[in-house]
């Protein structure tokens, strides 16, 4: 039963903050502090490595420090930074490139479907909903935790975490 809550539990993080970004155009911090603490307490309880967790914190350090920089022109939200570098401390330094991949070509169609809402005004249809309406008036904004969620759960399968996990 653990094992499954414990499996579970990175995407079901990954979901929460992709439905809370389109909803808020926020992604609370709770869901990035509870993917590191729950990365940590996994990791000591799968018997990871100490010298593969330092490698996945390097990884998701290293995502911090470059997101930051994309935070601070404004490029993306600080949320954003946030879930991209706890999602990097999960999938490690293996996974890397192909998360980056995989979160660049979602962002682009979640790009793509913002842009569309907002210069075909879409959001008329859906303007009983309160998400249409924040797109509508944040027209420059994309929610990219979606695209965030989804590259990170294209990715967690193929991750040592999940191996970890499914393997008990």
């Amino acid at each position: 039963m653990l094992q499954n809550l414990a499996l579970i539990l990175f995407p079901a993080m990954m979901a929460f903050a992709a439905v809370s970004d389109l909803l808020t155009m926020t992604i609370p911090n709770k869901i990035s502090l509870v993917l590191v603490a729950a990365y940590f307490i996994l990791a000591a309880w799968l018997g990871t490595p100490w010298d593969a967790v330092a490698l996945h914190v390097g990884a998701g350090l290293c995502v911090l420090a470059l997101t930051l920089l994309a935070y601070l022109p404004g490029w993306i939200g600080g949320g954003d930074a946030k879930l991209a570098a706890a999602t990097a401390l999960w999938i490690g330094w293996e996974n890397l490139v192909d998360y980056g991949i995989l979160a660049s070509l979602a962002g682009g169609g979640v790009t793509l479907i913002v842009l569309a809402i907002g210069w075909l005004d879409f959001y008329e249809y859906f303007r009983a909903f309160p998400f249409a309406r924040l797109l509508a008036r944040k027209f420059n904004c994309v929610p990219y935790g979606i695209a965030l969620a989804i590259g990170g759960l294209l990715i967690y399968p193929h991750t040592e975490m999940w191996r970890g996990l499914a393997a008990l």
